[in-house]
């Protein structure tokens, strides 16, 4: 199965770009876009709350090699690493696009539909506060019923 944008022509800095104006379009107050070693950090506030999604940056070492296992170039690894940085940027678009119709059309409520980057006082988002009770919760089998009601 490809990934969504595998093969795009878009730039990371315009997917960026079109992030902050969908946003923008949306009614967010505040964008903000950064970056620290592996990882891409942006956020933004809307509805009195402030979001952040932090983008994993694709591992260089992982792309040394072809999938048939020949070695690349490191002209081809750079390309290769470029690729799949504009790729997640891409999808992060997407995302960010559709979770926000999908509010505006009533489907879902801003809340439910960016819960686990929704970011707390304390700076942790919803979804690094729950992320390891969840684990637990699988791994003893303390589970609720599936239906509710039941």
């Amino acid at each position: 199965m490809t990934r969504y944008a595998e093969h795009t022509n878009v730039s990371s800095d315009k997917s960026r770009a079109e992030i902050e104006k969908t946003l923008s379009r949306y009614g967010a107050t505040s964008f903000l876009y950064g970056w620290m070693d592996a990882k891409a950090v942006l956020g933004f506030e809307m509805r009195d709350r402030r979001v952040k999604f932090v983008l994993p940056m694709p591992d260089r070492s992982g792309l040394t090699r072809t999938p048939t296992g020949r070695v690349r170039k490191p002209t081809a690894v750079d390309h290769e690493f470029e690729q799949a940085v504009k790729q997640r940027w891409r999808a992060l678009a997407l995302v960010i696009k559709a979770k926000l119709e999908a509010v505006e059309s009533g489907i879902t409520e801003f809340e439910e539909e960016f819960l686990a980057h929704i970011v707390m006082p304390d700076g942790q988002t919803v979804g690094e506060k729950l992320l390891p009770n969840i684990e637990s919760a699988y791994k003893t089998g303390d589970l609720p019923p599936l239906l509710l009601g039941h």
